[in-house]
């Protein structure tokens, strides 16, 4: 039988024993506590995504019908199941170092530890070292997995398919409109700017773009200069044929190069003078966007939906345009951020431990583990709404909860130095 690693520390310490362990033991003692800590924020972590994609598959069964079959619900909880396991990561890190810290208090093996001259920081590292495969893995997933799981979940189950009202997802747009000025004759791109005047505005509402150049559900709506509808165009979809280059002297910088799409299955609906409309039908049009369809792409997904490096492309877009998302903003900050977000719980779980060895039970730590858990996700929530409708600075929203958790932990283990 293999001997425990605290065979000679469970003996009566010397004084040189107590202020110094060799570092032959040091290794056996750190392999020993990481190996704890990491099987424990492993089953943690899986324990609690086990529980959300179950749950989440019995709330889907609610919505099942004759286009939402079964099928396609267990392909939806597929798909969202990387989601589930990157959300819950803080919350598993925090109450596997508990856990794993709690049988090592139990077994009196962390009172062994410490009276062989181990100190409470040492033991602290040696816990933070597996989270920190962690903080890599919540990374990867949100860098390489959750933009296009997301993007297949959605294909899958698309709420807002059957609503009749519109959806404020996907690009909204408004764009100057120019006419000849001795023709009413739309003229969107001329290179003679003096010989053409304004023309109203359209809105535009694309539903859906990919990297490849294919655009989803188009809408637009053109009003006059006194903001009377004029014409309503709906087309199904279209595909990125080109960019049609623009007169340098007179065009502004975004609009060096005009991007245009091949709309396909067109409606328009034209409003005459009494209000008497006409409807036609077309097999296509033109599209044209004064950015490529890469920045399309950005600009008509969900900020959950973005990688990191594409909500930082996201960002710099709209710093060029002289805009601001706040919502992608947040959601990048948090992203980037979430791995100091575990590291901060796995700083409190340690001090829930060594404030509680003799004092509490081990199933009161975890039940206190979980609370703090579900509460500093509820504030990094309260903290992203408060950004979102007040306008702070999102990175400082998002960094209060991660300082406040960090300083609680580093207070109550130097308390108990």
């Amino acid at each position: 039988m293999r001997p425990s690693p605290f065979t000679k520390l469970s003996k009566k310490p010397s004084k040189a024993h107590i202020t110094n362990v060799k570092p032959a033991n040091l290794q056996v003692l750190g392999r020993y506590v990481k190996t704890n800590a990491l099987l424990a924020i492993i089953a943690a972590i899986l324990g609690l995504w086990a529980l959300q994609v179950l749950f989440s598959y019995l709330s889907e069964l609610d919505s099942l019908s004759d286009t939402y079959t079964m099928s396609d619900a267990l392909k939806y909880i597929f798909y969202r199941s990387p989601y589930f396991l990157e959300e819950f990561m803080p919350t598993g890190a925090l109450l596997g170092a508990v856990v794993g810290l709690g049988l090592l208090a139990n077994k009196s093996e962390l009172i062994v530890m410490r009276a062989a001259g181990v100190s409470i920081y040492r033991i602290v590292g040696w816990v933070l070292q597996p989270a920190l495969v962690f903080v890599l893995l919540a990374l990867a997933i949100n860098q390489f997995v959750l933009p296009h799981s997301n993007q297949l979940a959605n294909e899958i189950n698309d709420e807002n398919s059957g609503s009749l009202v519109a959806s404020v997802s996907g690009y909204w747009t408004v764009q100057p409109r120019f006419k000849a000025a001795d023709s009413s004759d739309n003229v969107n791109n001329s290179s003679d700017m003096a010989s053409v005047q304004p023309d109203g505005n359209d809105i535009l509402y694309i539903d859906y773009a990919d990297v490849q150049g294919n655009i989803g559900e188009v809408k637009r709506w053109h009003l006059d200069n006194n903001g009377n509808l004029q014409t309503a165009v709906h087309a199904e979809g279209g595909r990125y044929f080109g960019r049609e280059a623009v007169n340098e002297a007179s065009a502004k910088p975004s609009e060096q190069y005009r991007y245009e799409w091949q709309l396909s299955n067109m409606t328009k609906l034209t409003i005459n003078e009494g209000f008497d409309s006409t409807q036609s039908e077309a097999a296509s049009d033109t599209l044209s966007l004064p950015f490529a369809p890469e920045s399309v792409y950005l600009l008509t997904r969900e900020a959950d939906s973005l990688s990191l490096t594409q909500l930082y492309e996201h960002r710099q877009f709209m710093r060029q345009q002289g805009k601001r998302s706040l919502t992608h903003e947040l959601a990048f900050w948090q992203k980037l951020l979430s791995p100091l977000s575990i590291l901060s719980l796995v700083i409190v779980a340690c001090s829930f431990v060594f404030g509680s060895l003799r004092t509490h039970s081990l199933g009161l730590r975890i039940v206190v583990a979980l609370l703090f858990g579900l509460l500093f996700s509820y504030v990094q929530d309260l903290v992203g709404f408060v950004s979102l409708a007040t306008g702070f600075s999102p990175l400082l929203m998002v960094l209060l909860p991660i300082i406040g958790s960090t300083i609680l932990g580093g207070y109550l283990i130097k308390r108990q130095m």
